[in-house]
């Protein structure tokens, strides 16, 4: 891998009810951001909720936000009372909250699966530059600025600022405050020091269940967060957004407005680079590799598992070199899939076993490198005893599989059905049973088509030994609409 930071490129495509927006790093989509008018995310809001319930058990509250289900609130994500040592043990959630108090709260989990939103009174308010941390003194770099003097240079400056300022607030310098001036550090922190005013004036005033502060929407998001020096050019088809986005950087991002292209070409802007086509790879469970291996992901609600195979890969040397080079190249397709997919929170991941201490070294080091320009806060562990590497990867919002898809309706998101043998089995025992507790003459079994062909066939003479044990005819219908593992037996 070189030290040459790849050039990205941004393409925002906008219809009616859903916006899309595709970060490209040399061509290759990396990360896929959707929002869509019923159902767009709620992290970065700011709400004034009221505490519906609290559990002593738990050192958590519910909060009513005015959402479907109610947010959850641990003792830790609650700021102390003024005066506190944030040093101190978590106190007692009963000695912070009772329940029907009112209370602001931002949101920094979307709600998950059958989980509803995870909150923090810890208010963070975002721009360009700098991230204003209200409930906090201390003044941060990010660690994707490496330059030592450089992050001295910011810390320090920011320090000042503060105190030039009179404000009891700490703040997080962005990545992109790289190399930028102590004027535009400057307005960006008047403007959030602002807006953190207007959000505690509009708290005070609003009635419970009210959001105070929206954050902003998604290609104005893309231009706060993802426009970076790295990306050449932001693609956007939509008209009145182009004009939105470039009003927009001119107020506050005037470097990035040279970005911003309007897309006028009649082929659709997401057929570029083959974006359509990455997007549903990317739901499959398996992804291929080059070299003929393939990496199995599997997600669920506790945890994502990778599994690496080395396929029909047989290398040119030996069987270790072999399960080399594979794992190499499944590290590098794993970093850019964890991204693509968003996957989230706990992840496990089966490498092939390499008897070689450097070669383990290795693969954990290209997994490293190539997860360093994720966005995503995440840490790596090394490899266990089982030889899995064990990580994590911060989740903030569905992944793309739960904004895209859904549990299938035939297997109940088991992933499986039922054999055809199987099924037929079963009908065996449902006739018993009727048969045990009815009176009828005649069984009518409606079923998958694959089960009545083997109910025909190999269990033809089963069939044929049930009708005399049960001294019931047995009448055959395949029915097109039913699963293979759905039937039923009809009573004549």
């Amino acid at each position: 891998m070189t030290d040459e930071s790849p050039k990205e490129e941004i393409l925002v495509n906008v219809t009616p009810s859903e916006v899309r927006a595709a970060l490209l790093e040399n061509g290759v989509l990396q990360e896929v951001y959707i929002e869509r008018t019923t159902r767009r995310g709620i992290t970065g809001n700011i709400y004034r909720g009221r505490i519906s319930r609290v559990l002593p058990g738990m050192q958590a509250a519910f909060v009513d936000i005015g959402m479907d289900r109610t947010a959850f609130l641990h003792a830790s994500d609650i700021a102390p009372p003024v005066g506190t040592d944030e040093a101190d043990a978590i106190p007692d959630i009963k000695d912070l909250v009772r329940e029907g108090d009112g209370i602001m709260v931002q949101v920094v989990k979307d709600p998950l699966g059958s989980k509803g939103a995870r909150l923090t009174t810890y208010v963070t308010l975002a721009s360009r530059l700098l991230v204003l941390l209200p409930h906090s003194d201390t003044v941060g770099v990010s660690a994707r600025i490496e330059d030592e003097n450089e992050r001295d240079r910011l810390r320090l400056l920011v320090e000042n600022l503060i105190k030039d300022h009179g404000l009891s607030s700490g703040a997080i310098v962005r990545t992109v405050a790289e190399g930028c001036s102590k004027e535009l550090i400057e307005a960006d922190l008047r403007y959030t020091q602002k807006l953190w005013e207007v959000v505690q004036q509009r708290c005070r005033l609003a009635n419970v269940k009210t959001l105070v502060h929206e954050d902003l929407s998604l290609p104005l998001r893309v231009l706060r967060d993802l426009a970076t020096p790295d990306v050449e050019r932001i693609l956007v088809d939509s008209e009145a957004d182009f004009n939105a986005m470039r009003e927009f950087t001119r107020t506050y991002l005037p470097d990035a407005e040279p970005m911003l292209e309007l897309y006028k070409r009649r082929r659709p802007i997401f057929d570029l680079h083959g974006i359509e086509d990455e997007i549903r790879r990317s739901l499959d469970r398996t992804i291929p590799l080059k070299s003929g291996g393939y990496i199995i992901f599997d997600q669920t609600e506790a945890m994502t598992t990778v599994d690496v195979n080395t396929g029909g890969y047989v290398g040119h040397r030996n069987l270790e070199e072999t399960i080399y080079r594979t794992n190499l190249e499944a590290a590098v397709a794993i970093a850019r899939q964890l991204r693509l997919r968003n996957l989230g929170g706990i992840i496990i991941i089966d490498f092939i076993d390499m008897e070689e201490v450097d070669h383990r070294d290795n693969v954990l080091q290209v997994l490293e490198q190539s997860m360093s320009r994720d966005h995503a806060r995440h840490q790596i562990s090394p490899v266990s005893p089982l030889g899995l590497v064990e990580m994590t990867r911060k989740r903030t919002r569905e992944s793309l599989q739960r904004i895209l898809g859904e549990d299938c309706p035939g297997c109940g998101g088991r992933g499986f059905v039922l054999t055809a043998e199987t099924v037929c089995f079963e009908v065996f025992r449902e006739i018993i049973r009727q048969s045990r507790q009815f009176e009828f003459d005649e069984a009518l079994v409606l079923a998958h088509q694959d089960v009545i062909e083997l109910l025909l066939d190999e269990q033809a003479r089963g069939l044929a030994d049930l009708a005399e044990q049960t001294g019931k005819s047995i009448r055959l219908q395949a029915e097109a609409l039913y699963l293979q593992d759905q039937f039923d037996v009809v009573l004549m």
